[in-house]
């Protein structure tokens, strides 16, 4: 499955993943097409088989701060948005860990994986000064393997402390303790999303830190700090339109990924699951990785139709993915000079010809120019096609070529002399797909 790795329909960010037996578990907020708000007042479980993770299961809506859709309310005392759970198993039970807009926190329970989770109770504590009066932001929780249960949290500061194991929801007193990631105005000061894992002997914790649109993660040979800034794993605004981040690692097998998420819709509110694979070096460092169309594939089909919004760089201009109704998602706003890219396609090494033919889908915009098709960088052209103000498929060669590559679109209008200025910032057309064929 390309990225985004959940249909395209579906607006999963700020994903948590979890394996429970033989299948992994995406757990994260619920964002609404043309919303001017963050989230739902509902949560959605997603999972795969961890044999199989091109075929998705939506197990539909899980918990609910507002009644709708056949599901009653879970909690009596707010109606406000939903944000960032996480789900951990404690003596074969699930425990769903929310964060509720403005509300006082909540923890709710489940004999499955897949919930539906009900309600268990608020968080019980006795602090003073709690950091956010119990509202508990973006909770991430780790079960250690001595059975000791930690909750961290924080916005524009983080905070964690030990639940009771025997409850999973009363604080222990004594053990709150704020910035356990420093405060600081670079990329290593903590901004927001909490997400802890135990890799042998080592805590991590993955956060978005207060500079740009990265994940970055810290680390401690202890499960309370301190914890050092190592570095981040993914940005998701390089050479693409990038927002918050949001996000942890999982493995699956052999494999470690990261998942995070992309902005469509011209918003930071529409957002999308993705997926990388990362490395974990013998150091416990994570290097950066690029994002990418992969998601769980180790490389596209040149000869399969790509669906534009599986697109990974869009630059020089203001496009963007957008849903124009549940069948059709586009890129939109192309302009001149406006370059996309796809990372990354197996042409194979069995074609002989010296051609090959290369296909679009548009939705026309009154417009006519050129479209440079390159591989590896918007620099290096293996051909071009034409389009007119009424195109709706276009068509045309390009060189064979063999072996993995990136492709990019590299656009042009065709206005030129006195009156280009006019056509200026013009929309050119939608790019619904395409296709290489031999």
């Amino acid at each position: 499955m390309a990225n985004p790795y959940l249909p395209s329909w579906e607006y999963i960010p700020d994903g948590e993943p979890r394996v429970f037996g033989d299948r992994v578990y995406v757990y994260g907020s619920h964002d609404r097409v043309d919303c001017e708000a963050f989230c739902d007042y509902k949560l959605k479980v997603w999972s795969a088989s961890i044999h199989d993770l091109e075929h998705w299961v939506c197990h539909g809506d899980v918990f609910r701060t507002r009644s709708g859709e056949d599901r009653p309310t879970e909690v009596d005392w707010t109606e406000n948005e939903l944000y960032a759970p996480d789900v951990v198993e404690k003596n074969g039970k699930y425990y769903l860990y929310a964060y509720i807009v403005n509300a006082k926190g909540c923890v709710a329970v489940s004999d499955r994986p897949e919930g539906p989770f009900r309600f268990l109770s608020q968080y019980q504590y006795n602090i003073p000064e709690h950091y956010d009066d119990g509202t508990f932001i973006d909770p991430g929780v780790l079960v250690d393997d001595d059975g000791r249960v930690y909750v961290y949290c924080g916005f524009e500061g983080s905070y964690l402390c030990e639940i009771n194991g025997d409850n999973m929801y009363q604080v222990i007193d004594g053990t709150y303790q704020t910035d356990i990631i420093p405060v600081t105005e670079t990329e290593e000061g903590f901004f927001e999303a909490c997400s802890p894992r135990k890799i042998g002997d080592t805590y991590y914790l993955i956060y978005s830190p207060r500079v740009g649109s990265r994940l970055a993660y810290a680390t401690s040979n202890s499960p309370v700090g301190p914890f050092t800034y190592r570095g981040y794993i993914v940005d998701n605004g390089v050479d693409y339109p990038g927002g918050n981040n949001h996000g942890s690692i999982c493995q699956i097998g052999d494999q470690w990924y990261v998942f995070y998420h992309r902005m469509t819709n011209g918003s930071i509110m529409s957002r999308r699951g993705c997926v990388e694979r990362i490395s974990i070096l013998e150091d416990g460092t994570i290097p950066p990785v690029e994002m990418t169309s992969l998601g769980f594939e180790d490389a596209l089909n040149p000869y399969e139709m790509t669906p534009a919004d599986t697109v990974c760089v869009l630059k020089e201009g203001k496009a963007f993915i957008t849903e124009l109704d549940p069948f059709t998602r586009v890129i939109t706003n192309i302009t001149d000079g406006c370059i996309m890219g796809w990372k990354y396609y197996d042409f194979g090494e069995d074609y002989t010809g010296e051609e090959m033919t290369f296909m679009m889908k548009l939705l026309p915009r009154g417009c006519h120019g050129t479209i440079h098709i390159c591989i590896d960088d918007e620099k290096r052209e293996i051909g071009l096609v034409e389009f007119q103000r009424d195109s709706t498929v276009i068509r045309g060669k390009v060189k064979n070529i063999t072996g993995r590559h990136a492709v990019y679109l590299v656009v042009q209008d065709g206005y030129a002399g006195w009156s280009a200025c006019y056509f200026q910032g013009r929309q050119l057309f939608d790019l619904v797909e395409f296709q290489f064929c031999k």
